[in-house]
């Protein structure tokens, strides 16, 4: 009896064993499977493999590829192919040299409020345009800049700072080109894809003249404000002065706005103490300016734009540090 219960344990226990180690075995071989399968999904970059986005946005490097993965295409020009938070553009056989260069920034680069645009150009004049795009092609700001050349036909560097409007996207891009002084048309379009940083923005104001809301252009010192987006800081007032100093983007200026103020002109400093703010220029301010209403526009522009702010009542003008004789007629 006592030889048969032994037996019988030993068998129960056996079985148990068996079945303890088939059960690992499963184990391991769906863990050896899960893992071989993951590495292999995640390693393959081959069309036929590419079964989920993500392997399609980490196997995306072009806009080739992009659009073969069947990812959104722009309608803009070049076209724009968006994959994640990546955009590449489609590029156009050049028929002539490369005119236009940019160094910064990069395809791809997360841009802040406000950014840097350098890069160097070969134009006539050394006079070209910029615009940045929202992702659905929304223009949300075009300029007139200029390179600084040497000479003609050599190219000449630049840089700016561009603050521009709250984008409706994570995406946008920036093209640098020359309108064709023969029939208009875009030339040496340089595009470069972007992705817009998450800013704590500010809206400030900024006062120009505007031909058709006053067309008699009688009343000199008249302005009008256009809202402009800026980092929020806490010296809004040089922020807004910067922007005046831009003078009218293009759509602006479409709209009948204008400025007194000369192309060029640096802002050297600006504080605010007891009610004043005073605002010191270069002198650029004041090249060229004559006639009584210009100067009332230019001290328009300046004192409206900076009294937006409720600590200002009082505005001093100053050049190089001079008050005395500044914007004479």
């Amino acid at each position: 009896m006592g030889s048969s219960v032994e037996w019988y344990n030993l068998f129960f226990f056996s079985q148990m064993l068996k079945r303890r180690n088939f059960f690992i075995v499963i184990v391991l071989l769906s863990a050896t499977l899960l893992a071989g399968g993951s590495f292999f999904f995640y390693s393959c970059e081959d069309d036929w493999c590419l079964l989920s986005d993500w392997q399609k946005i980490r196997a995306t490097q072009s806009f080739e590829e992009c659009e073969a993965h069947g990812f959104p295409v722009m309608q803009t020009y070049p076209r724009q192919c968006v994959a994640g938070s990546a955009a590449f553009v489609e590029k156009i056989e050049k028929h002539q040299e490369e005119n236009i260069r940019i160094t910064e920034p990069q395809p791809n680069d997360a841009i802040g409020l406000p950014f840097t645009l350098r890069g160097e150009a070969r134009v006539f004049e050394g006079a070209f345009n910029y615009r940045l795009k929202d992702y659905d092609g929304t223009v949300l700001i075009e300029r007139f800049a200029t390179a600084h050349g040497i000479d003609a036909g050599q190219f000449g560097p630049f840089e700016i700072s561009i603050s521009y409007p709250e984008p409706k996207g994570k995406i946008g891009i920036l093209e640098v080109f020359d309108y064709s002084a023969k029939d208009g048309s875009e030339i040496d379009m340089v595009s470069v894809p972007v992705r817009f940083q998450k800013i704590a923005g500010a809206r400030v104001a900024v006062f120009f003249t505007n031909q058709k809301k006053d067309p008699s252009g009688l009343s000199c010192e008249k302005t009008f404000p256009i809202y402009r987006r800026v980092a929020k800081s806490q010296v809004l007032a040089r922020s807004a002065i910067t922007e005046l100093l831009k003078g009218p983007d293009r759509l602006e200026y479409e709209a009948g706005y204008g400025t007194a103020i000369n192309s060029g002109t640096a802002l050297q400093k600006v504080s605010i103490e007891n009610g004043v703010a005073r605002v010191d220029f270069d002198s650029m301010l004041e090249v060229g300016v004559g006639g009584s209403c210009r100067v009332l526009a230019i001290e328009s522009q300046i004192k409206e734009t900076l009294k937006q702010f409720p600590t200002v009542k009082e505005v001093v003008i100053s050049i190089n540090g001079r008050t005395e004789g500044v914007l004479q007629p």
